[in-house]
């Protein structure tokens, strides 16, 4: 009995279900928050390096990102990119909170997408065109390449960071 069909045949088939991205994705949220939290207060909205912006302005970007980008992936009606945006965080406390709620609002806006509009073509702000499984992919390695920026930061620092294989769930 075969139990794996060609690759020719599997191009429509379903390789992780919508509910095994968003873990996915929320895990790496997960692991971030966390190392948001480790990071040095003094040192979050200050310290850069080689000509990289300060952590605040790199989770400010992952945030401002998954919060403006969920509204159109459910509908295909994107906002400006900076249409809604909140006021700049002055405390990691503040960040943490905006994180929480931008979790929140992943959580609630995912029961939402119907499972055809993850392979929908969209133009994304009307800047990035492509599947919706692509522009998803692209903002969980969005995150992961600024929180890798972070963690030389905090290697710098002299701050062990979180394990980056462990990825809490939220």
């Amino acid at each position: 009995m075969e139990t794996t069909a060609p690759f020719s045949q599997m191009k429509d088939q379903i390789l992780i279900s919508p509910q095994q991205l968003l873990a996915h994705w929320q895990g790496h949220r997960g692991l971030t928050r966390g190392l948001i939290e480790v990071y040095p207060d003094e040192h979050f909205f200050s310290y850069t390096l080689g000509g990289m912006r300060p952590c605040s302005a790199l989770i400010d970007e992952v945030l401002q990102m998954a919060d403006q980008s969920m509204q159109g992936v459910v509908s295909g009606d994107w906002p400006s990119f900076s249409e809604g945006e909140e006021p700049q965080a002055t405390t990691k406390e503040q960040v943490l909170a905006q994180w929480d709620r931008v979790t929140e609002k992943i959580n609630a806006y995912w029961s939402q997408i119907p499972h055809s509009r993850f392979q929908e073509v969209d133009k994304a702000f009307g800047l990035y065109e492509g599947p919706i499984y692509w522009f998803l992919l692209y903002l969980i390695d969005n995150e992961i390449h600024h929180r890798g920026q972070a963690y030389v930061y905090l290697r710098t620092l002299g701050v062990e960071p979180p394990a980056f294989w462990d990825r809490p769930q939220l």
